[in-house]
Order: C-alpha cells, then sequence, then structure tokens
C-alpha cells in the first residue's frame, strides 16, 4: 500500500489522549477491566467478517508486494485465529490483577509502614511488525495491566490493525471504559515510528517486536524507554545420553510445528559421540517435514544437506531451514550456542541431571529447555494467558512478558507524624 505520513502533531495528539486515558485506567476496578475485555472479545467475533475483510485486503496486497510465505503466514487471519484471539482476552480477564500488588511490605523500628507496591507504566506503545494478534494481545495485557495502548503495527497490517482497533476501542466504550484504552498510531511510513520514539512525557515505555532491524532502530532511535524483545536464533543440543526418540520428536517439533515464530529452532547441535545413529534419522524425519538442513562436515556427507557457513550459525531462517552442526562435547555445544545465539531460548536433550544442570548455569539465554521443545517459550503456554512479547535484555523483564511486566512500583509509606 502508498505511504500515508503522519506529523509529529499528528502522533503527539492521539500519545496525549492516551495519556489522559490512562490516569483513568490506572484506578479501575478488576471488575472494571475484566468487563472491558469481555466486551472486547464479543466485539471480536461479532466483527470477524469485517476483520477478515480487512485482512484479506492486507494479505492480496502483501503477496503482490513480495512478502515472504513465513511474512504472509504470520499477517493472514482466519476464523480459528480470530476466535483464539478473543479467547485470549478472556485468558486475561481470567488471571489476577497485578495493580497494587504488594511486592513487599514491612515496619520499621520506628514504626514507619512501608509497602511496595505494583503500579500501571502509564502509556505504553507497541511497534510491531505484520501480526495483526499483536493488536489485540497487547490490548488486552494493556487493559488489564491498567495501561493504555498505542498500537503501531507495520504498513502490511494497516487496514487489518485498523478494523480490529475500531473494534476493541468501541466496545471498550460501551462497557465504560475511554474510547482511547487503544487507539492506533497514523501513518504508515517510519517516520511516525520517529514520532513515536521521542514523545518523551506522553509516552512511558516503548516495546519493539519483529525483527533485526526494526528493533534495531528502535533500540538506537529512542528517547521514551524501551524494553527489547529480540529475534530467536535457537538452538536445540542433543546430547550423547538422549534418549534418541525424544529427541528426534523434540527437534522436529522445534522446528517445524510453525516456522515463522521467534521460539523457533533455528540450529541443531550433536554430539559426536551419537553422530552416527542420530543424524541419518533425524534428516529423514526433518525431510519428511521439508526441512533443508545445513549442515557442517559430519552432516554434509548426506547428499541431502547443504553445506553450512557462518551466516548459517547467525540466522533466524523463519522458514524450512535448519542449520546443524556435530560438536565434541557438552563445553563446545555451550561455546557455539554463547558465539551465535541472540539468548532467547536453548534447548538439551539429555538423561544426565549434571549434563542438564551445567547447560542450565552456562547457557545465558532468558528460557532454557531440558528434554522439551523451544516452542514452549510463549506467554500463553507458561500460563500468563497472552503476551506482549518475548525479551531478551536482562532489566526486570526477562523471556516472555505478562502482566507484571507491564507494570513499574511505587513506593507507598505511612506514618503517624513521623519527622526525620
Amino acid at each position: 500500500m502508498t505511504d500515508e505520513t503522519a506529523t509529529e502533531q499528528d502522533v503527539r495528539a492521539v500519545a496525549a489522549r492516551a495519556r489522559d486515558a490512562a490516569v483513568e485506567l490506572a484506578t479501575l476496578t478488576r471488575a472494571a477491566k475484566d468487563g472491558g475485555l469481555h466486551a472486547m472479545a464479543d466485539a471480536l467475533l461479532d466483527g470477524a467478517d469485517a476483520v477478515l475483510a480487512a485482512n484479506r485486503r492486507d494479505v492480496e496486497a502483501g503477496r503482490q508486494d513480495g512478502l515472504s510465505e513465513a511474512l504472509i503466514d504470520r499477517l493472514a487471519l482466519t476464523p480459528e485465529r480470530v476466535a483464539a484471539m478473543a479467547q485470549g482476552l478472556r485468558d486475561v480477564a481470567g488471571l489476577p490483577d497485578p495493580v497494587g500488588e504488594v511486592v513487599r511490605g514491612y515496619t520499621q523500628p520506628n514504626g514507619l509502614e512501608i509497602r511496595q507496591v505494583r503500579v500501571p507504566f502509564g502509556v505504553l506503545a507497541m511497534i510491531y511488525e505484520a501480526r495483526p494478534n499483536v493488536t489485540v494481545d497487547a490490548a488486552g495485557l494493556a487493559l488489564k495491566s491498567g495501561n493504555a495502548a498505542l498500537l503501531r503495527g507495520s504498513g502490511s497490517a494497516f487496514r487489518s490493525n485498523g478494523a480490529l482497533v475500531d473494534v476493541l476501542a468501541a466496545a471498550a466504550e460501551k462497557s465504560g471504559l475511554p474510547r482511547e484504552s487503544v487507539q492506533l498510531v497514523p501513518g504508515t511510513d517510519r517516520s511516525s515510528v520517529g514520532h513515536l520514539l521521542r514523545a518523551r512525557g506522553l509516552v512511558d515505555l516503548v516495546i519493539p517486536r519483529g525483527g533485526a532491524g526494526l528493533i534495531n532502530y528502535v533500540v538506537e532511535n529512542a528517547t521514551v524507554p524501551v524494553i527489547e524483545t529480540g529475534v530467536g536464533n535457537v538452538h536445540v543440543y542433543v546430547d550423547r545420553s538422549a534418549d534418541l526418540d525424544m529427541a528426534e520428536r523434540i527437534v522436529v517439533n522445534a522446528k517445524a510445528s510453525r516456522v515463522s515464530v521467534c521460539n523457533a529452532a533455528e540450529t541443531l547441535l550433536v554430539h559426536r559421540d551419537i553422530a552416527e545413529e542420530f543424524i541419518p534419522r533425524v534428516l529423514t524425519a526433518l525431510g519428511e517435514k521439508g526441512v533443508t538442513v545445513h549442515g557442517d562436515e559430519s552432516f554434509s556427507r548426506h547428499e541431502e544437506v547443504v553445506p553450512a557457513t557462518d551466516a548459517d550459525w547467525a540466522a533466524e531462517y523463519l522458514s524450512l531451514d535448519l542449520a546443524a552442526r556435530v560438536v565434541g562435547d557438552i563445553d563446545e555445544a555451550i561455546a557455539h550456542i554463547r558465539r551465535w545465539s541472540s539468548g532467547h531460548t536453548e534447548a538439551i536433550v539429555t538423561r544426565d541431571l549434571d549434563t542438564a544442570r551445567r547447560f542450565i548455569a552456562r547457557v545465558d539465554s532468558a528460557a532454557v529447555m531440558v528434554n522439551a521443545s523451544t516452542r514452549f517459550t510463549d506467554g500463553g503456554e507458561f500460563g500468563f494467558g497472552a503476551e506482549i512479547g518475548i525479551s531478551t535484555q536482562k532489566l526486570h523483564a526477562r523471556g516472555p512478558m505478562g502482566l507484571p511486566e507491564l507494570t513499574s512500583t511505587k513506593w507507598v509509606v505511612t506514618g503517624d507524624g513521623h519527622v526525620r
């Protein structure tokens, strides 16, 4: 679609309306917020036809513009995906309200009562690529945590996101909440993103969600605080003690169950002691799923394997491609991961407890899986309901970010005429 330009004044006006809404949202009861979430879910199902029609136009335009199949998969909505988004809102409504939770509290010897309590950030801005489901997830999580949501999706999903925000905002207003609880940032070109990133005093936090180019642009240009969600160069290491049936299932699931997501495996590491037995069977299993393996010398002896280069070790393919190599021991596997990983998720398949402990202790990623697929790094799978993203930073939020990660804290001190 043709880029639509928004001025700095346009973007700041939307942010100012969000700031006003945030004041009201911060003091809502749980019942009011949950009522709004259920109203949004109902409205989403009732308005599914309009949302799907807008999405079909986006998908058609995306194909004409040459979007990859991985991006088309992220962009496309179906009745089932719309229903899942609605259920996600209901799931969030069923979660505990983080606002007001006492993180810690105590009484000083002088009688002062001191509590640290969770409070909303205020205005959350999400900048994301392709996936319209992020629009609904972000709106729902922002509302439940008492924040106003400013949403800036990609131009490829502009129609879909507009239809979704229209439905959600109308439902919020109908349930007695501010219509400006959820808003779409105007504009589809990069200038509107820049205006948003510099809206200090109006926007409290920016969360980018997408590829490396988007995330780097946000981090390098923002004057507003940023929580960085990272790309997923994800590894599976099959140890010499692994149950090979289990290992095969985990590798195939981690790679091929859905290739366009950040928790899909991109590199397979195999201990040399089991390589001769495991490589042929895993290549067969991956081949049945249409996966192309880019391998080192041990893998590329097999004619169906493409020789790997350093570019493969660094790649987040988001496609039916997998880099693979044989390592001499767990320390070589860990060294490879520390060299090439994006810090998202790593998995080990092993029956040796000491080996598992060593892997957990030395692999510095947001999530570490032991005898489980990397595809479980997900807010829903962790029991968060929906998630706002997966952080690869080391700040207060790391890994899947649910409701608690969308709050800050403040200190409440209660005295009885105390003076210092």
